[in-house]
């Protein structure tokens, strides 16, 4: 599965794509970047379809919906066609033009939050 396209080639001139830098911001795996590609856009998704879908464990696609929805890109809701036992769960992505808008705002909340150390870590 192709998870990404574009790429941008930084300062270093090392090209890197959204899945790194997901990674680094968030620690996004592969994994987690799949779920929430495959829950964009839907009308959601259970976790046993999910795991069907990417052929991925639903220990995997568990930890991934949990870190998801803890990062607030991914909405869980009871299902109501759960009977008795364990309840289960749909989970939605938020609307794609909200995640890109949380996404571009934490990016900038980071180039700050850096921004604001350089200076006392050269100048030490």
């Amino acid at each position: 599965m192709e998870l990404e396209i574009s790429r941008v080639r930084l300062p270093s001139g090392k090209e890197v794509g959204l899945v790194e830098a997901l990674s680094f911001c968030y620690d996004l795996s592969d994994t987690d970047f799949q779920v929430l590609k495959a829950l964009l856009n839907s009308d959601g998704k259970n976790e046993d379809m999910l795991a069907e879908q990417l052929k991925i464990s639903k220990a995997s696609i568990n930890r991934s919906v949990n870190k998801l929805v803890s990062l607030g890109f991914v909405e869980r809701m009871k299902d109501s066609s759960s009977k008795g036992g364990r309840p289960r769960y749909i989970y939605k992505s938020i609307p794609v033009e909200r995640l890109i808008e949380k996404i571009t705002n934490d990016f900038r909340r980071c180039a700050e939050l850096f921004s604001n150390i350089i200076p006392k870590d050269l100048e030490s």
